[in-house]
């Protein structure tokens, strides 16, 4: 049991009555029956590669696995739709969608691991929102296990349905909490034939702004993908993390990787990437691009960006935020953010990156460097008072992709107006009234 018990980051050790790992609805479905009636707690799990601690069970509850329920029901690609169970693995999914010449752009560095079941019950981020959105817009339609056992079905392949209350939402970003997804009807697009990568050293953390405001102007909104990378990113992951680079030879205090695609072989996207980082070095946005010619440089490229959460683990103790803000409002959340925390603790080291292009910033700060790490995790509920402070005051939200769990729960219950909570509540009530899916996740 002990690989089910453990969670990415270690902040949480699980302790259940038993594991258990359905290969079917029907089976999954009876089990929860038995548990409604025992009045025993359900804590569903996909790859394990949360990080919020929302798949940890407690003593007496059940981990249910969705590991075996892994089957690609059908792909659609002339309805641009594929409908998988909730233990299809992300890369699997995608892989499948591209047999079929399509893609799913769900994007994300777990994807080798993650599931989908996980990446819908969190309503997953990643780097492709900018173009394509969260879970949440490429999701059509869900199978899910209700906590009496009974199955709704609303494996649905419609863009449009307008018959009373869209009853999947509930269950999206709902972290098994009002019951388990096992299936889904998923959006596909055109498979890109063309994608243009560049990696860009900014004249300021304001000039990023300015650069993805050229960029998707310029491009017809074809910006797939635009990453904020600083300095300490660059500096942690060349020191600590094979296969990163710095591809420039003067050191700049922020960096921005922009990644455009296009379904046509021949669409132009070389040729405006081109123009679009002329006209900004002379406008004075960016200092200097690197502009990738290969699979490999892409590939290259990408890893600075991939590596920094690598690097931080690496680097010793890391407190982290995932939050989000207006994207006009990212580069001074960031200033404002790293004064408050550098006045609290001036030895910490600050790394912000993230994804600029739809306002999520994951401004995490690591351990002074030979500092303890104990000492310094000591103070995570401190440090994230003071961001999450800024954070709502900018009206932003504390949790941009990774949900809540059990690790955010107290600050939700912080930040969210008493009438949210109650509404939260009352929905749990309606569905949940026993209290046996997740418990002490979220609510």
């Amino acid at each position: 049991m002990a690989p089910y018990l453990e969670e990415e980051r270690g902040l949480f050790h699980g302790s259940a009555r038993l594991v258990a790992r359905p290969a079917s609805t029907a089976e999954l479905a009876a089990l929860v029956k038995i548990c409604a009636q025992e009045g025993v707690g359900i804590v569903p799990q996909g790859g394990n590669t949360g990080l919020c601690g929302g798949a940890s069970p407690k003593d007496g509850q059940v981990l249910v696995s969705l590991q075996r329920m892994n089957r690609i029901r059908s792909v659609d690609p002339a309805n641009f739709t594929m409908t998988v169970e909730a233990g299809v693995v992300l890369q699997t999914a995608q892989d499948a969608a591209e047999r079929a010449d399509c893609m799913f752009p769900l994007s994300l560095g777990a994807e080798g691991s993650c599931q989908i079941g996980g990446n819908i019950s969190t309503n997953a981020g990643g780097t492709g929102v900018l173009r394509y959105g969260n879970m949440r817009e490429l999701v059509l339609g869900l199978e899910v296990v209700l906590p009496d056992g009974r199955v709704w079905d609303g494996l649905r392949s419609l863009r449009k349905d307008n018959t009373g209350y869209d009853l999947k939402q509930l269950f999206i970003g709902g972290e098994g909490t009002l019951g388990i997804i096992t299936a889904a009807v998923l959006k596909l697009f055109p498979r890109p034939r063309d994608r243009q990568t560049a990696f860009c050293a900014l004249s300021s953390l304001d000039a990023a702004l300015a650069l993805l405001g050229r960029a998707r102007a310029a491009t017809g909104d074809q910006v797939t993908g635009f990453e904020l990378v600083p300095r300490i990113g660059i500096e942690m992951g060349t020191a600590l993390v094979p296969g990163v680079n710095d591809p420039f030879g003067q050191a700049h205090e922020w960096y921005a990787l922009i990644e455009l695609s296009s379904s046509q072989q021949n669409s132009g996207l070389q040729e405006a990437l081109e123009v679009l980082l002329a006209d900004a070095v002379e406008a004075g946005v960016v200092a200097d691009a690197v502009l990738a010619n290969s699979l490999e440089q892409r590939a290259a490229l990408w890893k600075i960006r991939e590596g920094i959460p690598e690097a931080q683990k690496k680097a010793g103790g890391s407190i982290k935020h995932d939050v989000s803000v207006p994207v006009a409002q990212v580069p001074a959340f960031i200033e404002r953010a790293s004064q408050a925390v550098l006045r609290a603790m001036p030895d910490a080291r600050v790394v912000p990156f993230g994804h600029l292009g739809d306002g999520n910033v994951h401004f995490n700060l690591s351990q002074p460097v030979g500092g303890d790490k104990q000492g310094f995790l000591a103070r995570w509920e401190e440090m994230n008072r003071i961001v999450h402070d800024i954070v709502v005051d900018m009206g932003g939200s504390i949790s941009a992709e990774h949900g809540i769990g059990r690790l955010k729960k107290a600050e939700l219950h912080h930040y969210k107006t008493p009438l949210e909570i109650e509404l939260m509540q009352r929905i749990k009530q309606a569905l949940d009234p026993n209290g046996i899916m997740n418990p002490g996740s979220v609510l």
